[in-house]
């Protein structure tokens, strides 16, 4: 018997005791059953409190673990929260750097633009030279040949000297 039950056969003697006339209500009852029933609830009373200690510690239990992972949920709430911003500050960063790369490509693609500009400005200059010169060689052949006379002074000239 547990000690609920103990105290429910208690209740029940006190209800069906003997009232004493004159007495305020006293009553009678079995002195050695009432004995026995307290020794039982003596050695009841450990098994009650081994029971009432052991639900505590597996209340606390199932606080600590449920601490502990709610602890671990927040942890790794946080740690995905610094990935996540760590992807993002990349992603930035990333982003800046392409810029960054573009900027400079622009550049350097201006500058190669106006090299070759001038480059080709020179060719294209030191070809007109050639083809000035060229040109007014064949068009002083070309009097030569108009006029051998005036063509050979320069040739006789030339000789003397």
């Amino acid at each position: 018997m547990n000690i609920d039950e103990i105290l429910d056969v208690m209740d029940d003697m006190l209800d069906r005791a003997w009232n004493l006339p004159l007495t305020g209500g006293r009553c009678v009852v079995d002195e050695e059953r009432v004995r026995d029933l307290i020794d039982d609830i003596r050695l009841n009373i450990p098994n009650e409190i081994k029971q009432a200690k052991q639900i505590v510690s597996d209340r606390t239990e199932i606080i600590n673990v449920a601490k502990n992972e709610a602890d671990s949920i927040v942890r790794k709430a946080e740690e995905r929260a610094k990935y996540l911003v760590s992807e993002a500050e990349i992603s930035k960063q990333a982003k800046a750097r392409a810029e960054e790369i573009l900027a400079q490509s622009r550049m350097k693609s201006r500058e190669m633009r106006q090299a070759t500009q001038e480059f080709v400005d020179t060719i294209l200059k030191n070809t007109e030279d050639t083809l000035s010169k060229s040109l007014s060689d064949v068009h002083t052949t070309r009097q030569a040949l108009r006029n051998p006379a005036r063509a050979a002074q320069p040739e006789q000239e030339e000789q003397k000297k």
